[in-house]
């Protein structure tokens, strides 16, 4: 028998700061802060998913071999056309770094407008045509 994956769960996000990318979050993609654990940490949350901030160097946190804020590309689904992506990054002051383009996601064509977040990280938000 071989293991069969259902789907992701929750990502973790180290940062530099976690204040400072929680607050990005909220304001630039409209997610929402969680608290959990008994020792305080931090999860934003949005649809049915769920990014956990971990301060990088963070003590008794498991993650990989290197916590380096700033490594990783994340793509997010949004419904809103890329004009109405492109004014709202526009109005939160936040640098488009490329974009609209056409790429391929996990479900075929979508149009995709890259940014940045405060940790360097590239944001992909992206639109799938209707269906």
């Amino acid at each position: 028998m071989s293991l069969s994956i259902d789907r992701i769960d929750h990502v973790v996000l180290n940062c530099r700061d976690v204040e400072t990318a929680a607050a990005w979050y909220e304001r630039a993609l409209g997610m929402r802060r969680e608290p959990f654990g008994a020792d305080g940490r931090l999860a934003l949350k949005f649809g049915h998913q769920k990014i956990n901030l971990r301060p990088t160097g963070a003590p008794n946190w498991p993650t990989g071999d290197v916590d380096a804020p700033g490594s990783l590309d994340l793509c997010f689904i949004t419904s809103q056309s890329p004009d109405e992506v492109l004014d709202h990054l526009r109005g939160c002051g936040i640098n488009v770094v490329a974009g609209p383009a056409q790429r391929t996601g996990a479900r075929g064509s979508m149009t995709s407008i890259y940014c940045r977040d405060p940790d360097g990280n590239l944001i992909e938000i992206a639109n799938y045509p209707s269906g």
